[in-house]
């Protein structure tokens, strides 16, 4: 595999710095050949609709060559990552999420790539907030009363997840740290199937998505708790954030965004994320990104390029402490 000489990442910053046409012009002789957007999970989910959405309203007509959108999902993202890290053609990127950050860790063995080296953040897209979801038929009313009754009687309270080593689960191992609890996940494959049993209130609690859960909290057969992100929602402005309501530490962001392998040259990458960052600003792919249920990203590149390596480093130190094992 080729390897980019020092500097890549300052190379970048530079030409994100130029104004559009400045990075166009700097990147003119790039791309030479059709692209190839490889996403980690399997056609027809949120992810492979927005990275289809970009290809065909976004990169393919800025960049004049025809984009191409390839699943390759398994192992929890592991295999698609794994081959857009491999790729030497210098004309593939990666259309990621935070399981990048989270299943490396997770692995019995290495998976081959390192997310921080080996990847070039270019633009958050998207945004899935998380929340902290009971029963209608629970007793608890908020966080305080939640935490209360765990620590009265360890592992009392169960919660739902939408599958091993998923931010839903995650999140309940971070709850668990930052709260001083013991709330017992319960793994289940996708937040659809667990659902039943939530709503029997055969599971006390859920670490689970808006978009799902917003159905049911506005027809009133779940309550939410709170927000497991920065702030507030607006969907739901009654609903605390997880800091406010007592429990600091936790602002999850279940993010999707593009990025570019170390063997794309720095300055077609520059250019990708800055036609990424017009299209992000324009209404009509922001309510398109709404369509597919995820939140339009609001943070910039720069500190979305900071909170990468910061997002792999934070789960890693909790797979270790939380003694999370591979499954």
């Amino acid at each position: 595999m080729t390897t980019f000489k020092p500097g890549r990442r300052a190379v970048l910053a530079s030409a994100l710095a130029l104004p559009w046409v400045g990075a166009a012009r700097a990147a003119e002789a790039w791309p030479n050949r059709p692209l190839r957007v490889i996403v980690p999970f399997a056609p027809g989910g949120p992810a492979d609709g927005l990275a289809r959405m970009l290809a065909e309203r976004v990169l393919g007509p800025k960049l004049g060559q025809p984009v191409v959108v390839e699943n390759r999902g398994g192992a929890g993202g592991v295999i698609g990552t794994g081959a857009a890290a491999q790729a030497n053609d210098g004309h593939t990127l990666l259309f990621g999420s935070i399981s990048m950050t989270i299943v490396p860790h997770l692995q019995a063995q290495p998976v081959g790539y390192d997310v921080v080296k080996d990847f070039t953040p270019l633009a958050q897209i998207a945004s899935t907030p998380f929340l902290l979801i009971v029963p209608a038929s629970s007793p608890f009313k908020d966080v305080a009363g939640l935490v209360a009754a765990a620590k009265a009687k360890t592992r009392s309270i169960t919660a739902a997840n939408s599958g091993y080593g998923t931010l839903s689960h995650m999140t309940t191992e971070l709850f668990n740290r930052q709260a001083g609890v013991e709330i017992e996940p319960v793994v289940y494959r996708g937040e659809g199937v667990l659902l039943p049993d939530l709503l029997g209130n055969e599971v006390g609690m859920g670490f689970l998505t808006l978009s799902s859960m917003l159905p049911h909290l506005q027809a009133g057969t779940l309550r939410a708790l709170a927000v497991a992100g920065e702030k507030r929602l607006p969907e739901l402005p009654d609903v605390p954030t997880l800091t406010e309501a007592g429990v600091p530490g936790i602002e999850v962001d279940g993010w999707q965004a593009m990025f570019a392998p170390r063997t794309v040259p720095a300055e077609g990458a520059a250019r990708v994320a800055a036609i990424l960052a017009e299209a992000m600003a324009q209404p009509e792919i922001r309510e398109r990104i709404t369509s597919f249920g995820a939140v339009p990203a609001s943070r910039s590149n720069a500190d979305f390029v900071a909170m990468v390596p910061a997002e792999f480093q934070t789960w890693g130190a909790l797979v270790k402490e939380r003694n999370i094992r591979v499954e």
